[in-house]
């Protein structure tokens, strides 16, 4: 999973998956789901994100990493 924030468009774009996205569908005002060939999620953008997120921190809990 990534997480990219682009201050010029003030967008937020969090990828799943490598997968390309073949689909896309807008379930709220500026809040888009990305989707693969196989209807799998693969990414979600948010617009004006800085009035919808709070960007000042990212947390995570009970992650896999190794």
């Amino acid at each position: 999973m990534r997480v990219h924030y682009d201050a010029e468009t003030d967008s937020l774009y969090i990828s799943l998956s490598e997968n390309v996205s073949a689909d896309s569908r807008e379930v709220a005002p500026g809040v888009v789901l990305d989707f693969d060939a196989d209807g799998r999620l693969v990414g979600i953008d948010i617009d004006r994100a800085s009035q919808v997120v709070d960007l000042s921190r990212v947390e995570t809990q009970a992650l896999p990493v190794r």
